[in-house]
């Protein structure tokens, strides 16, 4: 199924009922008051975070969303029912903006998390309202308020500690594979990854974390190039950035500087927030030079141009080399920054 991260609604919140005027009529009673009821409340559209789902995909065929309307009071002091509220189960990490401002309505970053999208109409007064002593025969009441009418844009957010960065090829897919228990498709040409795949590794018997493989970026991404534009959203709420380089690849005449350059630059075109995010280097596929020392040559070199001052690791994902250590710095990592209880 095609990952489905971003889809746009129209929601309605139900009208009140309008109020009642009506008088008794009862035996024996020859002036009889008034007993108009209230109108009953429009239904509301409301929205819940639910951590067991995991696209907006039903949204894109539910395009339009609209409460029913509360009853009209009646008679003999009886108020009209309110309507059902209608409630959207949308996943964990969804933001929902309005589609003409693109003014943040809500994040849905908690499980359970409940907010009113569209508020249904309060229902009108009947005339019992407005008997007072001078006025013992009110034929007043008042209409029913009108539901809240939205156009909202819905946006999924993966939430995750970490992010995969890197240019088609780098090993991401085979990494998460080798660290977590994702199984997201592994292939020899670009682009393999085609929507975001989560993995929750275990560092130590304490500390686990959940890391995101987004497909791999290009140069232009920002302005659209390539698959990753569409994901890099994906990346803004981890806390820390793995960006993998293939050390080895198939044609010597790519520069692996040049490729981590390029993405650096894509993703502070994008945001800078993003880009300001610690970032960590990992050298990947190290097993593909197998003498020693060119291989030590190698990683200097890139080390060197790059003026990287973080933390470096050398890494073999497909055998699981160096695998074991990085994910131990990570949870190191995320221990000391995640908020304390």
């Amino acid at each position: 199924m095609k990952f489905i991260d971003e889809a746009t609604i129209h929601i309605r919140g139900g009208d009140g009922g309008r109020g009642m005027a009506s008088f008794r009529r009862e035996k024996f009673v020859p002036e009889g008051g008034p007993d108009g009821g209230d109108g009953g409340r429009g239904g509301s559209i409301i929205a819940v975070a639910d951590r067991n789902i995991n696209t907006l995909i039903d949204f894109r065929y539910a395009h339009t969303h609209k409460a029913k309307n509360g009853e009209p009071g009646r008679g003999a002091d009886q108020y009209g029912k309110g309507a059902d509220d209608i409630i959207l189960r949308m996943p964990v990490g969804t933001v929902v903006s309005d589609a003409e401002t693109g003014e943040t309505v809500v994040d849905l970053a908690v499980d359970g998390q409940t907010v009113v999208l569209a508020k249904g109409g309060q229902g009108g007064l009947g005339n019992i309202h407005f008997k007072s002593s001078t006025n013992r025969a009110p034929r007043q009441y008042t209409l029913g308020e009108e539901g809240e009418e939205k156009e909202l844009k819905l946006e999924l957010k993966v939430l995750a500690d970490v992010g995969l960065l890197g240019m088609p090829n780098a090993g991401k897919s085979t990494f998460i594979r080798a660290v977590s228990n994702a199984r997201p498709k592994v292939a020899d040409y670009p682009f393999t990854t085609l929507h975001p795949n989560l993995g929750v590794v275990r560092a130590t018997d304490t500390v686990d974390f959940v890391i995101a493989d987004v497909p791999g970026l290009i140069e232009g991404a920002a302005e659209g190039a390539g698959l990753g534009i569409q994901f890099l959203k994906h990346l803004q709420r981890t806390n820390l950035l793995l960006h993998l380089v293939d050390m080895a690849p198939f044609d010597e005449s790519i520069d692996p500087v040049k490729e981590v350059k390029a993405i650096a630059g894509e993703l502070k075109k994008y945001d800078p927030k993003l880009y300001a995010k610690p970032r960590w280097l990992v050298l990947n596929k190290a097993d593909l030079i197998p003498d020693p020392a060119e291989r030590a040559a190698r990683i200097a070199d890139v080390v060197k141009r790059l003026r990287w001052k973080g933390p470096v690791f050398t890494v073999s994902a497909i055998k699981g080399d160096g695998c074991r250590d990085l994910c131990r710095a990570i949870g190191d990592y995320l221990e000391s920054v995640r908020p304390k209880d």
